[in-house]
C-alpha cells in the first residue's frame, strides 16, 4: 500500500496492489475509517463478513467502519479514499 497523507484529517487515500490474501488470515478491520475501494486493474474479492463481492477493472466496493474484510487477488491494483483519514492505531488485524 501506499498511502497519500494529506494536512486533513478527513480524507486520505491509498493505492495498493494485492497478490494473494489481505491479511494473509483472519480480517482486517477500521475501527473509525470508511473506505471506499475503486478497481484500477485485475480481479479479485473482497470478503466483507459472510458475503463475498467478485471485483474487477472499473468496479467500486465500500467497507464501512467496524466490518470485517480481506482481500484474494492477483495484480488486483485498487484506489481506496477513506474518511475521516485512515490511520493506523484504529486498523487491527483478527482471526477467524
Amino acid at each position: 500500500m501506499f498511502e497519500y497523507l494529506l494536512d486533513d484529517s478527513d480524507i486520505n487515500g491509498a493505492v495498493g496492489v494485492i497478490n494473494g490474501r489481505y491479511p494473509e488470515s483472519g480480517w482486517a478491520i477500521n475501527e473509525k475509517c470508511k473506505e471506499l475501494v475503486y478497481i484500477i486493474s485485475g480481479e479479485g474479492v473482497l470478503g466483507v463478513r459472510e458475503q463475498k463481492q467478485e471485483l474487477r477493472s472499473g468496479d467500486l466496493a465500500l467497507i464501512l467502519p467496524g466490518e470485517e474484510y480481506y482481500f484474494e487477488g492477483k495484480d488486483l491494483t485498487i484506489f481506496m479514499p477513506c474518511t475521516p483519514a485512515w490511520y493506523p492505531e484504529q486498523h487491527r488485524e483478527v482471526s477467524f
